[in-house]
């Protein structure tokens, strides 16, 4: 029998009635105890998922200080990349900031209290004491060119130079002490009249003299107001120094006093363009003929009549083999349709930077090779980014390592096979060194900061960026076909955009002359004067004589 058995047996109410109080508290304070063990269970939850609230909040802040100041450097230029953060928030509060003042601001150093780990650029470290190295390679005083021509100008003494301070009596010249400096003439605007013969017979008495006229000369643009050579000089500015057409009106005007509408100069500069659409078609398929093609595309912007006073993002497609010309393909959008139909059923190398749609363009037998130079500019960007990142530090000086490869072969004039030997002897090594490091890197960084999207970037195109070794016609890079892009950058700061959709292919045809004249090293202004005049009215059989490659072939011999 237990205990509350006996205690009620001896029917004491009073008793009983105690016990069962206590029961009930019981009951109450393991059913609050419960309550409370409920509550804590859920402030516990809420305190985890607070964490990783906290936590992802604080990745997010590091993702957003990486892109703003990538943005940062991007917008004060390669002098800022010396900055802290505290030194480029305090320009972004400038009203107006110059090259100048960045470069100054460079100089002075970080502001006491700043962090000053994270804006140092790769150069100097920044230690007091510290000298700026000399720059070893200065070249000294640039020789002028031997081909230009030379007008002396003599200097002569002072009349107190032309007697002798020791005797009284008069000097003689005995020599000149020369230096050479380059000097211009302003361009020089005349008006040419062109007089053409008219003949008839001399004998009166002939029944029916003919009158004979003197052939029409072959031009540009038959009955234009401009000659030859200022057309050419209208494109040269625009294409090769990026001065719009309205400011080459302008000059005209204030040089010259002739005020020639605008549309009248762009007529004149899209009918080049027309001539050259043929030009550029022969070049493509010289390309297309050759193995090895770099492929690249930037956007451009044009202006669309559909009264929304917005303009339309085009895109220039570039298409080049090194040492080679490039072949500009204007589309107004970035799909991967344009390649596709450009390349068509090409099967030999096509290297490209990592946009996907190269991926599925050209015939079954085409090699996809990656780029080298993308890899190490995402690397370089995260050292900007923080410069106390050693594992980034040490992707660059690997990527370095390959490019030296390269350099010295090219310093040293070797041949596709000389060169690829010494690709086969170091180059291995290295690529095994930056393969494990990128492994690494991706194993402990966050998937989408810079590192890591840059480490995943590198090891998901890991075979094509090691196609090189198979194949010695391959560059490490695509550099050559992104400089190609240097006069549209330029350019665009200055042109806005272009008129409309129908110029386009014109431009991306003058764009395509003026980049293959740059590679060949072919005078511009020659090439066009040499080949536009009569171009409307030559032969199709006669256009491949006429593209640069073969214009730079016929300079050769």
């Amino acid at each position: 029998m237990s205990v509350l058995d006996r205690i009620f047996s001896r029917d004491d109410s009073a008793l009983a009635a105690i016990v069962a109080s206590l029961q009930n508290q019981l009951e109450e304070m393991d059913q609050q105890l419960k309550a409370k063990d409920q509550d804590l269970t859920s402030k516990d939850q809420q305190l985890k998922a607070k964490d990783q609230d906290l936590k992802f909040a604080q990745q997010k802040i590091e993702l957003l200080e990486e892109k703003l100041r990538l943005a940062r450097l991007r917008k004060y230029g390669k002098q800022s990349e010396k900055l802290s953060d505290l030194q480029l928030m305090l320009l972004d509060l400038e009203p107006g900031v110059s090259e100048e003042e960045v470069e100054a601001e460079a100089k002075r150093g970080s502001p006491e209290g700043s962090d000053t780990t994270t804006g140092q650029g790769s150069g100097n470290t920044g230690k007091k004491g510290d000298k700026p190295e000399p720059n070893r390679n200065h070249r000294g005083r640039n020789e002028l060119p031997p081909h230009l021509k030379r007008i002396e100008k003599i200097i002569p003494c002072t009349p107190e130079q032309c007697i002798c301070g020791n005797c009284g009596k008069g000097t003689k010249v005995i020599g000149y002490e020369t230096t050479e400096v380059l000097n211009v003439k302003p361009a020089e605007y005349f008006v040419e009249q062109i007089k053409r013969e008219v003949r008839v017979c001399e004998d009166k008495n002939c029944e029916a003299p003919a009158v004979q006229t003197a052939p029409v000369p072959e031009r540009i643009l038959p009955k234009s107001i401009f000659a030859d050579e200022v057309i050419i000089d209208f494109v040269v500015n625009k294409y090769c120094d990026a001065l719009p057409l309205y400011r080459q009106q302008v000059i005209l005007k204030r040089d010259v006093g002739i005020d020639v509408a605008r549309s009248t100069i762009n007529d004149s500069v899209l009918w080049v363009g027309e001539l050259l659409i043929p030009i550029a078609g022969v070049a493509k398929q010289e390309l297309l003929a050759r193995g090895y093609i770099q492929a690249d595309e930037t956007p451009l912007k044009v202006q669309v009549h559909d009264k929304s006073g917005k303009n339309h993002q085009a895109y220039l497609w570039q298409y080049s083999s090194p040492g080679m010309g490039a072949v500009f393909d204007f589309q107004m959008s970035r799909e991967g349709a344009w390649p596709k139909k450009f390349l068509g059923e090409f099967n030999g190398l096509l290297q490209t930077d990592g946009y996907t749609v190269y991926d599925s363009v050209g015939g079954s037998g085409v090699v996809h090779a990656g780029c080298h130079g993308h890899v190490r500019r995402k690397w370089i960007e995260a050292v900007k980014l923080d410069a106390s990142d050693t594992d980034s530090a040490r992707v660059v000086a690997l990527e370095d390592k390959l490019f030296a490869i390269d350099r010295e072969a090219r310093d040293a004039s070797m041949d596709l096979a000389q060169r690829d030997a010494l690709r086969q002897e170091r180059a291995p090594a290295v690529l095994d060194a930056l393969k494990q490091l990128l492994e690494e890197i991706r194993g402990k960084a966050l998937p989408k900061s810079h590192v890591g999207k840059a480490a995943k970037y590198a090891l998901a195109r890991w075979d094509q960026l090691t196609l090189f070794l198979k194949y010695p016609v391959l560059e490490l890079s695509t550099n050559e076909a992104e400089n190609s892009y240097r006069g549209i950058a330029i350019g665009r700061r200055n042109w806005l955009h272009l008129g409309s959709k129908e110029a386009g292919p014109k431009i991306a045809a003058i764009f395509s002359v003026v980049e293959s004249c740059r590679r060949l090293n072919i005078p511009i202004r020659k090439y066009l004067a040499d080949i536009l005049p009569g171009l409307a009215d030559r032969s199709i059989k006669t256009l491949p004589e006429l593209t640069p490659a073969a214009y730079a072939a016929r300079l050769a011999k």
